[in-house]
């Protein structure tokens, strides 16, 4: 992989231009990585409001009608619906787990098959997820794996 870089004084906006002979896992991981770096979500925790970075979100559940954001040390509550963050959220490396759950593929430390073709996950912060038999077959694929 070749990588040039070129600084103009008149532009005004930072331009990305992958030029290639074919779109590979690799490239759709490296745009992905993109988008990540320059996304930001606010979340709320003890009457705060704190911007998160979303490559530090270990993953974005549901609890009672209220949406909630899981770092490795804090959880942050967010008005916005799952629905929407999945929206949001599209061409990145997060991923609907569950009915409640979208996950960081980035912040995955393991994972195990389990009963009924669920998928058990280990987050970075040894937290225990599971993968939903509805959408194990997206996580099988994103690994290579059938």
């Amino acid at each position: 992989m070749k990588i040039n870089i070129q600084t103009f004084s008149n532009v005004q906006e930072t331009e990305i231009n992958i030029i290639c002979n074919q779109l590979t896992p690799e490239i759709e991981r490296l745009v992905s990585l993109i988008r990540i770096m320059d996304m930001k979500f606010t979340g709320e925790k003890n009457g705060q409001i704190h911007i998160l970075d979303i490559s530090k979100i270990l993953y974005i559940d549901t609890v009672d009608k209220k949406t909630f954001f899981y770092t490795k040390t804090d959880v942050y509550e967010t008005p916005l619906r799952l629905y929407e963050l999945e929206e949001q959220l599209e061409g990145t490396e997060f991923f609907r787990a569950n009915k409640s759950c979208i996950v960081n593929f980035e912040q995955i430390q393991s994972l195990k098959s389990d009963l009924d073709g669920r998928i058990l996950l280990t987050m970075s912060n040894n937290e225990k997820l599971y993968v939903s038999r509805q959408y194990s077959p997206f996580v099988k694929k994103k690994l290579g794996v059938k």
